[in-house]
């Protein structure tokens, strides 16, 4: 049997840890997991992505509080699987990022891997993105280098577009290994939660049909979309540090104070449906601005299941006859895409092959990524001694 590795993903959104154990040619699931945070746990990680009062004691506490999650979880997937932990080569554990400032070359990612691998006794790969980022990269996105192992097509061009709580596209044109790329088109879960949970009490709009019951308003869209990162050119990424309910809340405050708007308009379902197309925009001028004049666009991540935001995907993307489908389609369920994609991260470690794709994160040039934490080695008898 192939060696396992188990894969650990925590996103923007932070509706749960995802978890899955899996092995690769062929590429083969063999358990999945989601672990719910604890409300607290996610307040402060929430909390902890912008600048606030005693930040290091609190991180500090948050990383030991979400490693023994990861951890006590993993073993809860192996054992509820009858997993044999003898198979299992490595973890691989992004970790849950609470900054990433690459104009500053820096980015923090918690969930400390040494008591991952105390509680699970494993080999635990994790800080995947820094190393990118010495090399003068933005260390995100990184998931395009597996996408393209396992999506790329010798005769059709693919998008794959991962809506968690920031969008990401892996640009897959056919039959080009040296012509993928990627970047972050800007937000997408994280403000249409944000915004729902703050007026209906729900933590997202489930199939988008809040939105869907609102009408976008331009003028709010275009202020929106004036924001700079989105006329930046990749290589980019971003995070909550750009895009967060505070920074919703002051654009709404200049919008409202310009008096250019109709009040009917200004409800929080049109609001709603306005932070929908603006993702959809980002993503529909990402795609139009590829070399790839048709093809077909695969959706994963918690977003993949808002079927109103595919299908305004799919009106907006007709003109050049884009497909669009969720990557069930190709074998893989949406939830478990990133995951699957730090296990696959955390093989190419172990065998001592680059991680990175230069042309998504701007990087210098190819990278072996992450670090390892491995368990205690066991002790030699006597007679292996003599």
């Amino acid at each position: 049997m192939s060696a396992i590795y188990i894969g650990v993903m925590t996103g923007t959104s932070m509706d749960g840890v995802d978890i899955v154990a899996t092995s690769f040619d062929p590429l083969t699931l063999h358990a999945t997991l989601t672990v719910p945070f604890e409300q607290d746990l996610r307040d402060e990680l929430m909390a902890l992505t912008l600048p606030d009062d005693n930040e290091i004691d609190r991180m500090g506490k948050a990383d030991v509080a979400l490693a023994q999650m990861i951890g006590n979880g993993i073993n809860l997937l192996i054992e509820k699987h009858d997993l044999d932990r003898t198979q299992i080569k490595a973890i691989g554990s992004h970790g849950q990022t609470i900054r990433h400032r690459p104009e500053h070359g820096f980015t923090l990612q918690i969930g400390d891997p040494n008591i991952i691998t105390e509680i699970t006794q494993l080999p635990v790969v994790s800080d995947f993105r820094r190393r990118d980022m010495a090399a003068g990269g933005q260390g995100a996105p990184l998931v395009p280098a597996f996408h393209q192992a396992l999506f790329q097509h010798d005769n059709i061009h693919r998008v794959i577009l991962n809506l968690g709580g920031i969008a990401n596209v892996s640009m897959l044109p056919a039959n080009d290994v040296e012509g993928v790329y990627g970047f972050d088109t800007g937000p997408a879960n994280m403000l249409m939660d944000a915004w729902c949970h703050r007026h209906t009490g729900h933590p997202y709009d489930e199939n988008g049909d809040w939105a869907a019951y609102g009408h976008p308003i331009r003028s709010l869209l275009d202020r929106l979309h004036s924001h700079e990162y989105f006329s930046k050119e990749p290589p980019k990424s971003t995070g909550r540090e750009d895009f967060h309910i505070d920074w919703l809340d002051d654009q709404l405050i200049d919008w409202r104070n310009d008096l250019t708007y109709d009040e009917l308009e200004d409800t929080p379902e049109n609001i709603q449906a306005t932070l929908l197309k603006l993702t959809v925009r980002a993503i529909q001028k990402a795609v139009y601005r590829s070399s790839m004049e048709t093809g077909e666009l695969y959706v994963c991540g918690g977003g993949a299941y808002n079927s109103y935001l595919l299908e305004q995907l799919r009106w907006r993307l007709r003109k050049h006859n884009w497909s669009v489908q969720t990557t069930d389609a190709l074998g893989l369920a949406p939830t478990w895409v990133e995951a699957t994609a730090f296990a696959w991260l955390a093989m190419r470690f172990i065998e001592q092959l680059s991680g990175n794709l230069p042309a998504v994160t701007g990087a210098v040039g190819d990278r072996i990524l992450g670090t390892v934490t491995i368990k205690k080695k066991k002790k030699k008898k006597a007679s292996q001694l003599e």
